[in-house]
């Protein structure tokens, strides 16, 4: 059988990290044997799903670099992919469970399963259904219905039963049907539960391998239960590890950005951000680890997913980023870097010229080394742009209290007064030929210069700052330094 995956996120928000981990899994496992990705929507959760998070998510998985075969958007010859416009199919399905005795009507009102749940806890045992209105007769049925109760639909979980999952990532894990109880598989309003609306989907679109979160483990056997049920094979499944933070608890929003879309608006590539999370659970065979997506369907294998919980190390991804950023295109960057600059008040809102274009490159180019993401760049414009410098902090200022600074200040003015530099070189050349005619150690011309123009002694190249500023804003820049 052809093998076929799927990436089934809820439309409630952003896709997250781990949503796109589990998205990435599944689509390398379908590039590797030639099968199929599918991407569905589960947006049965009516109040909190939007068609705009829908669109969200999907933008963010295309921005990765995550194509899929068939769902949402692409279609295909088993949709349709959400949920809310699959409720025919789910209520055939429930309508065979019902008919064969897999699954009955409840009636019990929510006070009723709330003082069972309290009684179980009471005796120490795990709070569960335990099968009121399993054997209630047509009367019974015909009395709560005239009460007004609408009943949910329950699946029968059979007694004594020990529930294997043959997991490709974590062995074999036992579960007993006796600690789950019989659990809802259609609310009292028609709409299917998750257990039961994603076995009908996965069977129906012959899903052959569910790869997804441990914390869906727990989930398992109430689905395998119903595969059984209705006689059909039961896909593979392959529980991948939590991720947790650096301090070893599970990730979350108070630990900083977690969804895609931050990181793409901080400025990470959408390759360094693969990168980084194919490393959270996978161990790469060799010693390698920056790969195109090409490289990594090649090489992906869940043989080689970890049990143990993933780390978000947020250092890690900047790492990878960085080095990213070094190898892209000039041109590229430049153009990813102009919502920042725009940000920072350097380039206008709308069109810009080709001029701008330019001096964009240039700095950008001026200080990739610096950063490890394009937002980062919003640090570094004022050593670059405008006529005022920052006020000098005190190392600054210790080295414009040097002996020589006044005699270099004001050669180094006069030279730029008559010059009509463009490039870093022309800057460099100058400032060479500014130290042999001073005769002074190079240090202690480059220093004050920098300080005087910066406010700093540290940051990027003095060529390139003097390039990027141009005469009359490096005119002004010392013009003002006078006055401090």
């Amino acid at each position: 059988m052809k093998l076929k995956v799927r990436f089934a996120p809820s439309p409630t928000g952003p896709l997250h990290i781990g949503g796109a981990r589990s998205a990435l899994f599944n689509y390398l496992l379908a590039r590797k044997h030639n099968g199929t990705f599918i991407v569905r929507s589960e947006d049965t959760d009516i109040e909190r799903s939007s068609r705009e998070s829908e669109h969200n998510i999907l933008e963010a998985l295309r921005w990765l670099g995550i194509e899929w075969n068939e769902g949402i958007e692409v279609g295909g010859e088993n949709g349709p992919y959400r949920q809310t416009e699959r409720l025919e199919l789910y209520r055939e399905y429930t309508d065979k469970l019902l008919a064969q005795g897999h699954a009955y009507h409840c009636y019990c009102s929510e006070e009723e399963l709330e003082q069972e749940r309290q009684e179980l806890t009471a005796k120490g045992e795990t709070p569960r259904y335990l099968g009121k209105c399993r054997h209630l007769t047509p009367e019974q049925k015909a009395a709560y219905e005239a009460e007004g109760r609408q009943p949910v639909v329950r699946f029968k979980v059979p007694e004594g039963k020990q529930i294997l999952i043959r997991d490709l990532v974590r062995g074999d894990v036992v579960f007993e049907s006796d600690g789950i109880g019989d659990y809802i598989i259609v609310k009292s309003d028609g709409i299917p539960t998750y257990n039961f609306a994603v076995v009908v989907d996965d069977i129906s679109m012959c899903i052959t391998h569910v790869i997804r979160g441990e914390e869906h483990l727990s989930n398992t056997p109430r689905q395998v239960l119903i595969y059984e049920a209705l006689g059909v094979p039961v896909p593979e499944f392959a529980h991948i590890s939590l991720i947790l933070n650096t301090e070893g608890r599970k990730m979350s929003k108070r630990d900083g950005d977690t969804a895609v879309i931050d990181y793409q608006n901080k400025g990470y590539l959408p390759e360094a951000v693969i990168n980084f999370i194919v490393l959270m659970g996978w161990s790469p065979p060799g010693e390698e680890q920056f790969f195109t997506l090409e490289q990594l369907a090649d090489k992906f294998a869940l043989d080689r997913v970890s049990k143990s919980p993933a780390v978000f190390d947020l250092n890690k991804l900047n790492w990878i980023n960085a080095h990213y950023l070094k190898e892209a295109a000039p041109e590229r960057l430049a153009e990813l870097a102009l919502p920042h600059l725009r940000d920072a008040g350097v380039m206008p809102t709308g069109e810009i010229s080709t001029e701008q274009r330019a001096w964009a490159s240039a700095f950008v180019q001026a200080v990739i080394e610096h950063v490890s993401y394009l937002a980062q760049v919003k640090d570094y414009v004022h050593y670059f742009y405008g006529g005022q410098a920052l006020e000098p902090d005190e190392e600054a200022r210790e080295v414009l209290r040097g002996e020589q600074v006044p005699q270099v200040l004001e050669a180094f003015k006069s030279k730029m007064a008559e010059s009509k530099l463009v490039t870093a070189e022309d800057a460099k050349a100058m400032l060479k030929q500014l130290t042999k005619e001073l005769k002074i150690g190079a240090k202690f011309v480059f220093m004050p210069v920098r300080a005087a123009l910066t406010g700093r002694v540290h940051g990027p190249d003095l060529d390139k700052i003097i390039a990027l500023l141009g005469p009359d804003d490096v005119l002004h820049r010392l013009e003002t330094l006078a006055l401090l």
